[in-house]
């Protein structure tokens, strides 16, 4: 299982080591793939005077850090081509943004690197549409010809090729997301699928300039998620999320975790069995 969790932006280098001290269980677990997320700059927050992050050299230093005193895989996303090449000499995933996930030039420079590409489905997105974004990576790569592919085969080529499709939740209506749980389905037959649950329980703008949220259903929504059957689950977490500077209503208080996880764990067991 694929697991992803971390604060949702970098606010300082004491941040960074009590979260990714917490974390440490998941990585030495031999069941989990985990990989260690933070953001360098939150480059789409609502209000000009929200807290964006240390930017992208001080912030890829301090990931590097982590990186080097845990052993982490590190992911961490990126909002402007310019920002890939320097990206990719830290991390193991580059991210591609829900709102940038059709942003050619950008997945074009995410492809380029050979590193594992995380396409953070559109808020905005039909889930079939996400196999272009898919097709853009997998062509830039060479695994396929432009205009040469079955999508039946695809689940299969883009796992190989470190491809990554994330479901985030969709816009219903103004401020609220809702996740169709049909799109995980839908969205696996192009690569696998990674649940954000933290991000689906978002209500974006729904907090006067800046986003709400309502993490009691974070669980709920990524039990479903297992049942449905997904690669993996993102989660970010936080020691304080209502004193975080970025996402906190929607963040995962770190202690809940574990519980959570231990009831994903069942789940898949019981799928497998």
């Amino acid at each position: 299982m694929i697991l992803i969790a971390g604060p949702c932006v970098i606010e300082s280098k004491e941040q960074l080591e009590i979260i990714a001290s917490k974390l440490k269980e998941y990585d030495e677990d031999s069941s989990i793939d985990f990989y260690f997320k933070a953001s360098f700059d939150k480059a789409n927050r609502t209000s000009l005077d929200s807290y964006r992050g240390p930017g992208l050299k001080k912030g890829l230093q301090m990931l590097a850090d982590i990186k080097d005193r845990f052993g982490y895989k590190i992911l961490t996303d990126v909002h402007e081509s310019y920002q890939v090449e320097a990206v990719s000499e830290v991390v193991d995933v580059i991210q591609i943004p829900a709102f940038l996930c059709r942003q050619t030039d950008l997945l074009v420079s995410a492809a380029k690197t050979g590193k594992i590409v995380n396409i953070k489905k559109g808020q905005f997105m039909n889930p079939e549409d996400m196999k272009y974004s898919v097709l853009k990576v997998l062509k830039s790569r060479g695994v396929l010809e432009i205009g040469n592919f079955e999508v039946e085969s695809m689940y299969e080529i883009s796992k190989k090729a470190g491809i990554w499709l994330t479901e985030r939740g969709t816009t219903f209506g103004y401020g609220n997301l809702v996740v169709d749980m049909r799109s995980l389905v839908i969205m696996r037959r192009f690569a696998p699928v990674i649940f954000d649950a933290t991000h689906s329980v978002q209500m974006p703008g729904g907090a006067g300039g800046k986003s709400g949220g309502k993490r009691e259903f974070v669980a709920p929504l990524a039990r479903s998620a297992t049942a449905v059957g997904v690669d993996g689950h993102f989660f970010e977490t936080h020691f304080d999320p209502d004193n975080a500077l970025s996402d906190g209503p929607n963040m995962l208080k770190l202690e809940e975790l574990n519980q959570l996880l231990s009831d994903i764990k069942k789940i898949r067991s019981c799928l497998e069995s």
